[in-house]
């Protein structure tokens, strides 16, 4: 596992994130569950997502070198009210887009990948409820090759 890729290396790096992002959320503003959600949206929204997802895939620190990124993620979530169905309609318009642009389609990366967007999103419907308060702290998930022996290399087919 030493010499194995990150999962951030795996997918292509920022500029593969970037354009993931970028198609996404240009996808995004034209979905009628999701438009409204992200009708306030920054322009460099989608850079500062694959920033994060960056960073949470075993890049570098580029969403927020502090330390603190995790909670500044969970801080734009709070009071959003966010649904089972705007997290679903989120999570299947990612991975559509995932295969539109080309995001590493072997089932190793998706499998973790997936496995990343499922917990991720569920915890930002849960931290978008009332009540939730900002935690102090919160250190910056770090995801992984799931499946012992690292990632799948396929081997070529005569």
């Amino acid at each position: 596992m030493a010499d194995a890729p990150s999962l951030f290396e795996w997918a292509g790096g920022r500029e593969a994130l970037l354009g993931l992002t970028t198609e996404f959320y240009r996808r995004v503003a034209l979905d009628p569950v999701l438009a409204p959600v992200f009708s306030a949206m920054d322009p460099d929204h989608p850079a500062h997502v694959a920033d994060f997802i960056g960073e949470v895939l075993g890049g570098p620190a580029l969403y927020d070198p502090s330390g603190d990124g995790h909670v500044r993620m969970i801080g734009h979530h709070l009071n959003r009210h966010l649904t089972e169905t705007q997290r679903r309609r989120w999570f299947d318009l990612l991975l559509d887009t995932a295969d539109a642009v080309g995001l590493a389609g072997d089932p190793e990366f998706r499998s973790a990948f997936v496995g990343y967007l499922e917990w991720g999103s569920r915890l930002a419907v849960i931290n978008s409820q009332a009540g939730v308060d900002l935690p102090p702290s919160s250190p910056m998930p770090k995801w992984s090759w799931g499946a012992p022996g690292g990632p799948y290399i396929p081997e070529t087919t005569v």
